[in-house]
């Protein structure tokens, strides 16, 4: 997710352009905060409102826990990051400082809101710690970068950890010809597009060049201890390979990362490194943990804004790829499909092939649901493609 290291920076708009895909786009339901809010949205409360913090400040959303919110240069705009309030045993005792959730991307730009909240909001005091959710670009892109700075230690799942490292250093990238492979045994025929799938060799290593080469694990249940407050660790998984959540029970807050997002719908795909994965059936079951968690808990999104009303966000996601299933069912039914055949049953408008990569991973994984659930039956056709069937009755 040795090679020639290229910050996202450096391939400036064109990298904007033609290789990014951003891997949190619902197309249909958009990702601009500006848009009026859906019937769904409507069902959820705000309580900042329409307030966001200010580039390069931290708006305090709970005692100790403050919202950074940085650009990213893709079509989904921004990612949101916390900063908690923190001490830690020293050589000479307690150590007070911060605690940082999530990096952003690398990219200069990324580096100057850092800097500019080092030199503005940290109160003289230093950073302690980096705990990445994830390791998508944009949760632990400028790590290396933190850790390095602060000399501070790095706190992720041991899974996406080692995932990252592989894939900083990976001449493929989450791209090149095997992902190509798999897509067109899915259904995938356009020559052109398969090409540009071949030749993105660079995605992952352009946003993430370098990972820390020491981690400290986060481990589902584990409880780590915050400024005092203790934060527990919930694992999630079909979106990443081991995301990690966090929750502080006494606060009332969740910090969700990207498993239970306002607006958009998560990207739950299959893809080729795990070509047979359940991932809808795993990520469906991991949100379901957030259930027990108090009604009026304050769930701090990684896109978005902080809301109330978690249980019934995850009633809502759950409602989507419900239907989304009967769609795919139905269309199988009629007619034996592959994934590249859903794409227009899942997705109602036109899709560009940078939403389209993610659009055919999401297929693949509502086919695969309803095959694990014996609902489908998948047959190897002669052309080498995957397509997915009502199974007898």
């Amino acid at each position: 997710m040795g090679s020639t290291r290229v910050t996202a920076a450096a391939n400036g708009a064109a990298y904007n352009a033609s290789h990014h895909i951003d891997v949190y786009v619902n197309v249909n339901y958009g990702t601009k905060e500006a848009a009026p809010m859906n019937l769904l949205e409507q069902q959820l409360h705000y309580p900042l409102g329409d307030t966001l913090p200010a580039a390069g400040t931290a708006l305090e959303v709970a005692p100790g826990v403050r919202w950074i919110r940085m650009s990213l240069p893709f079509a989904l705009d921004h990612i949101n990051l916390w900063l908690l309030r923190d001490e830690l045993d020293g050589p000479d005792g307690k150590v007070q400082g911060w605690t940082v959730v999530d990096c952003c991307i690398t990219r200069d730009e990324a580096k100057a809101q850092w800097e500019q909240i080092f030199a503005t909001q940290l109160e003289g005091l230093p950073i302690l710690r980096i705990i990445v959710t994830h390791m998508h670009p944009d949760h632990i892109g400028l790590a290396h970068w933190l850790c390095e700075r602060w000399n501070a230690p790095l706190w992720i799942s041991s899974t996406d950890y080692h995932t990252a490292l592989i894939a900083s250093q990976s001449t493929t990238g989450f791209g090149g010809e095997d992902t190509a492979r798999f897509f067109a045994s899915h259904g995938l025929a356009d020559p052109e597009s398969l090409d540009k799938i071949r030749g993105r060799t660079r995605y992952y290593p352009g946003m993430v060049p370098d990972v820390p080469r020491r981690f400290h694990r986060l481990m589902d249940g584990q409880t780590v201890r915050i400024g005092g407050q203790a934060w527990r660790c919930i694992s999630g998984y079909g979106h990443a390979p081991e995301h990690m959540a966090l929750s502080c029970e006494a606060l009332k807050v969740l910090i969700s990362g990207d498993m239970v997002l306002p607006r958009i719908s998560t990207n739950v795909a299959v893809y080729d490194g795990e070509p047979e994965a359940d991932s809808l059936k795993l990520f469906l079951d991991s949100i379901d943990k957030f259930r027990h968690l108090d009604a009026d808990t304050l769930t701090l999104p990684s896109h978005g804004k902080p809301f109330r009303g978690l249980h019934t966000r995850i009633d809502q996601l759950h409602d989507h790829h419900r239907e989304r299933l009967a769609e795919v069912l139905q269309a199988c039914t009629e007619k034996p499909g592959s994934a590249a055949d859903m794409l227009p049953v899942l997705f109602k408008r036109p899709l560009d092939l940078h939403q389209t990569t993610f659009a055919m991973g999401e297929s693949v994984a509502h086919l695969h649901a309803l095959w694990f659930a014996n609902l489908l039956q998948r047959t190897l056709e002669a052309d080498g493609v995957y397509r997915f069937s009502a199974r007898p009755a």
